[in-house]
């Protein structure tokens, strides 16, 4: 018997309301969060306890629940239309969200509830309040950050900052992915000693610097951004930014499927930037890429461009330095924390394509650098940021909240 063994397992509840671990990323709401509730749950499977994911139905063909693999579970909660509905028009839908977790819950109460972004977090908290049950939350982006950034195009609803602070207020502990997370829940009025500071992660296994490598379609050194294609990802300086290195090529690889790309407004933005640019030939729109895929992906680019005006966590970082990728990212939010500057990519200020193209043509002119960066970055996913090592981080949380420190009383 190992010593996890010997660890009493844990039911685990997930709620993730948007963002499912069936969907198919690349989407304009489909990304990192995805990836990061599928990741945790499976992690925390291997570890013995039992998972669910509570998504809401989005199709009428969906089933009640899915097993995704050992261990986990994805149920589909009927709250609104079974339709795909814009995340920032899903708040109503909540309310009826957290009715059917509390009557889900009445009769078979997990031991820990761990929501994922406000909307989720108002829907457990409306549960768990009524039941008694201990509540985690992870926000994943801050309405504070997004409307600092996004101003007049901010579409969230105009509630929402007020109601994140709701849940921060209402649940037992917030595990923050960074650092910067951290200062910006301070400045909301929640106290440090309920945030905990557990990061994404990445399978080490999966995104590994051997393996299959995409087809590249000239010799030219290839530049890579891989996301959500939404304004805020920066697609719009990498093209700025290609235009002052002409011998590069740029895959902006994301989005809808490759079929249908031209359809899609950002693509149809970036275009017009493209050839104003004078750049048109030298990008190319890949579209939505399975997650099988992107390894290969990220292993045939010369460096990964990740220039997002800001980035809650990031995780495009992380997979590029599995892969012994070398990463040029704005500095901001996670990749502040992810992304050590000259050590295993370069940091550049937002906004900046002259600064974006100066930093990606220092390393394709140093291939020692570069190859250096790659083996550093994976060097410090392992260390840092596997699944194992996020899980058991995040499960120490769990058993804090439910085996909490006795309050010291002070004698007079």
């Amino acid at each position: 018997m190992t010593a996890l063994d010997a660890v009493p397992r844990l039911s685990v509840a997930l709620v993730s309301e948007h963002a499912s671990p069936l969907a198919v990323l690349g989407g304009v709401d489909a990304g990192g969060q995805n990836v990061h509730v599928t990741r945790l749950a499976g992690a925390l499977a291997d570890r013995g306890h039992r998972v669910t994911v509570y998504t809401r139905r989005d199709s009428p063909e969906a089933p009640d629940q899915v097993t995704l693999r050992a261990g986990v579970t994805v149920r589909h909660v009927p709250a609104g239309p079974p339709c795909h509905v814009p995340k920032d028009a899903l708040p109503p839908y909540m309310p009826a969200f957290g009715t059917f977790l509390t009557e889900e819950w009445r009769t078979r109460p997990p031991d820990i509830v761990h929501s994922h972004y406000w909307m989720s977090g108002l829907a457990a908290l409306q549960a768990t309040r009524e039941l008694g049950l201990p509540l985690a939350h992870t926000y994943h982006a801050l309405g504070t950050v997004k409307r600092r950034y996004r101003q007049d195009v901010d579409t969230s609803p105009r509630t929402r900052i007020i109601h994140e602070v709701e849940v921060g207020e209402g649940c037992d502990q917030v595990i923050a992915t960074c650092r910067d997370e951290v200062t910006e829940l301070e400045r909301m009025g929640l106290p440090p000693r309920k945030i905990s500071v557990v990061p994404c992660g990445v399978d080490t296994d999966v995104f590994t610097p051997e393996g299959p490598v995409a087809d590249r379609s000239s010799y030219r050194p290839l530049l890579l951004q891989l996301g959500r294609l939404v304004p805020r990802k920066g697609a719009a300086i990498a093209v700025a930014a290609l235009a002052r290195l002409p011998e590069a090529e740029l895959v902006i690889a994301g989005g809808p499927p490759v079929e249908d790309i031209d359809k899609d407004p950002e693509v149809q933005r970036l275009r017009v930037l493209s050839r104003a640019a004078g750049v048109t030939e030298r990008v190319h729109f890949a579209g939505g890429v399975p997650y099988e895929d992107v390894p290969a992906l990220l292993r045939a680019a010369d460096v990964v461009l990740c220039p997002g005006d800001y980035e809650p966590f990031g995780m495009v970082p992380l997979e590029a330095m599995a892969c012994g990728t070398p990463v040029v990212a704005t500095a901001v939010g996670g990749q502040l924390d992810t992304v050590v500057d000259t050590v295993s990519g370069l940091l550049v200020p937002p906004g900046d394509p002259s600064a974006l193209a100066h930093a990606i043509g220092e390393l394709l002119a140093d291939p020692e650098h570069r190859a250096a960066c790659g083996v550093a970055g994976r060097r410090r996913v392992l260390a840092r940021y596997g699944w194992d090592t996020v899980a058991a981080a995040t499960e120490t949380v769990y058993r804090g909240l439910l085996s909490p420190l006795p309050e010291v009383t002070e004698v007079a």
